[in-house]
């Protein structure tokens, strides 16, 4: 069973119509009367992430993805709760130490502070963060027109081939290894974009499980569909690099997930004002494509405006 599938089989009623809930096809919780704006995660190992060997890179992989869900809508992240289940092998005093200093390195970055949590005893090891901030207003995921122009910011790619390096399926020059490492352990949340993105964007998802799989998510309910050029996909000069020298395909690693960029869409006449902003904050932001009328199929397109085939979309969250 697909992931919308059973939000709509089994919870939307729930919500009672209640206006906050966005009908649970949005990344938040949204009281507009209150200015409040809530999102939460879970992570377990295995899945999220491989292995617990670096508590603080992984603690920090999970705190940057969740507030990216808040920063994406517009909002300032204020607080954060944490709650996790593991053991003494997992929560030893030297990885507890490490996990209290990474989070504490990350509240002095992103000004964030921690509300609360929980710990229970568990062989399986996750984490469950709330993230919590304020705004008058958030930019919906569902909300784009025809005719918007398709963005992205910063650079797509890179996460995935940090995961492969992780995984050992890949072997790359020491200098190598630590950039896409990195780059999966730490990936670039736009902070200073939180209150810009008001001004131009329709709609707005963070990019978690890939390019097209929350692109499906940013139209599911709208008669509209996108096109995508290929070549205007902003991929690293490292990955560039990587893909000419081992002859990759830069169709299968810009949509496999853990990118937490911002894609968003915009009305035309906002190009440049999105234009001044990236140059001003210094962050890349790029016009990747268009929003189409349903009649056309959404696609990916190449450098002579001819479909590409994709066999893996990205991550979906299946549950059968």
């Amino acid at each position: 069973m697909h992931e919308f599938q059973l939000i709509n089989n089994y919870f939307s009623k729930l919500t009672k119509n209640n206006k906050s809930s966005l009908n649970l096809n949005d990344d938040v919780f949204f009281d507009k009367k209150n200015r409040l704006v809530i999102s939460v995660d879970t992570y377990t190992q295995g899945n999220h992430f491989i292995n617990f060997k670096n508590p603080e890179l992984v603690i920090k992989k999970i705190l940057r993805s969740s507030i990216s869900d808040l920063i994406c809508k517009g909002s300032v992240p204020k607080y954060y709760f944490i709650s996790s289940s593991g053991n003494k092998n997992t929560f030893t005093k030297s990885n507890l130490s490490k996990i209290s200093k990474s989070l504490n390195q990350e509240q002095k970055k992103f000004n964030i502070y921690l509300g609360g949590g929980d710990t229970v005893f568990s062989k399986i090891l996750s984490f469950t963060i709330t993230s919590i901030g304020y705004s008058q207003n958030i930019i919906y995921r569902n909300n784009t027109k025809q005719n918007d122009d398709l963005y992205v910011t910063g650079n797509l790619g890179d996460s995935y081939i940090g995961l492969l390096i992780l995984k050992k399926k890949l072997k790359l020059s020491n200098f190598q290894n630590k950039y896409f490492v990195n780059k999966y352990y730490k990936p670039e949340i736009h902070l200073k974009l939180v209150n810009e993105l008001k001004k131009f964007a329709s709609s707005s998802i963070d990019i978690s499980d890939g390019l097209f799989a929350d692109l499906d998510k940013l139209i599911n309910k709208l008669y509209v569909s996108y096109k995508v050029n290929l070549n205007d996909v902003p991929i690293s000069k490292n990955l560039s690099l990587l893909i000419k020298n081992k002859h990759l395909l830069k169709k299968n690693i810009i949509s496999k997930g853990d990118d937490y960029q911002i894609l968003f869409t915009a009305p035309e006449i906002k190009s440049s004002l999105i234009k001044k902003i990236s140059k001003s904050s210094k962050i890349r932001i790029t016009k990747i494509g268009k929003i189409l009328n349903k009649v056309y199929q959404s696609s990916l397109l190449d450098e002579k405006n001819k479909k590409i085939t994709l066999k893996n979309k990205g991550y979906f969250h299946n549950f059968s």
